[in-house]
């Protein structure tokens, strides 16, 4: 393939969208991070664009009574209703059109959404977005092309939302422990664990199972420069509705499935190819 008809195709204002969920601290961003980092070294960056969002951003505006709750650790952001699922749905629908978005940002030491202040984000080649609870609404989920779960033990997961809470968000660690307790982990149990059956690929112990980002990152490649990724019109979806014109993404993402059970990911056995 020469160099024009690459560029054609990555300027299709249809990105390919990868779901990136898991547990609180299991590791998201930083697989994200290393799939970007992968992509890079493999030149994709050359030719194409690579961004990461946060769910954590799309924290609804709390009350003032809401907000005086989480100053006392009573709050339940793990909960779905804690999201703007409403700006989450219309922010990846632009951005599957093509258009020019404004992320929010949330900012976890006064509860609340900076005013006047966002990330401008255009046009995009692959968007990973990572949350706890993205693979939750059938609405988003069924917008991801792929959808990745990150499965780490919960005591690491546990030791680094203290670590992360203390240093970052200024908390304290009688604080980090009962929000644990009370809500993050009985949210994890009710409203995440269960979505991980929708996840096409379970990646264990995160950003250093290099196995599964090898076999992840090859597969973003064989899409957008073996001719699977083309113009389209319409919304992505992962193959799991009636999108006849996704096909080609369906077929991609069903075949790294079949190639790449979690067990053989968890058991470090696959390979890249």
């Amino acid at each position: 393939m020469d160099s024009s008809s690459l560029v054609d195709m990555v300027q299709s204002p249809c990105p390919f969208i990868i779901g990136v969920s898991g547990g609180t601290s299991s590791g998201k961003t930083s697989v994200c991070q290393k799939i970007i980092q992968c992509l890079k070294e493999t030149s994709m960056s050359k030719w194409g664009k690579v961004a990461i969002i946060s769910q954590d951003d799309f924290y609804r505006e709390l009350t003032s009574e809401q907000i005086a709750l989480a100053n006392k650790s009573q709050y339940n952001f793990d909960h779905p209703d804690a999201f703007d699922t409403k700006l989450m749905k219309k922010t990846l629908s632009e951005l599957v059109q093509g258009k020019t978005v404004k992320l929010p940002k949330y900012d976890f030491k006064t509860h609340s959404r900076l005013k006047d202040e966002w990330t401008e984000l255009g046009r995009c080649d692959v968007i990973l977005f990572e949350g706890i609870l993205v693979f939750y609404h059938k609405e988003i989920r069924e917008m991801f092309n792929m959808k990745l779960f990150v499965d780490s033990d919960a005591d690491t997961r546990l030791s680094r939302r203290v670590l992360r809470d203390i240093s970052e968000r200024g908390r304290e660690l009688e604080s980090v422990l009962h929000q644990y307790t009370t809500f993050v982990k009985p949210a994890f149990e009710e409203f995440c664990m269960p979505t991980k059956k929708y996840a096409d690929v379970i990646i264990p112990r995160g950003h250093e199972n290099t196995v599964a980002i090898n076999l992840i990152v090859q597969h973003i490649r064989d899409i957008l420069t073996g001719g699977v990724r083309r113009r389209q019109n319409g919304h992505v979806t992962n193959g799991s509705g009636d999108h006849s014109h996704m096909n080609g993404h369906a077929k991609a993402v069903n075949g790294l499935v079949g190639v790449l059970p979690s067990q053989e990911i968890a058991n470090g056995t696959s390979r890249p190819h």
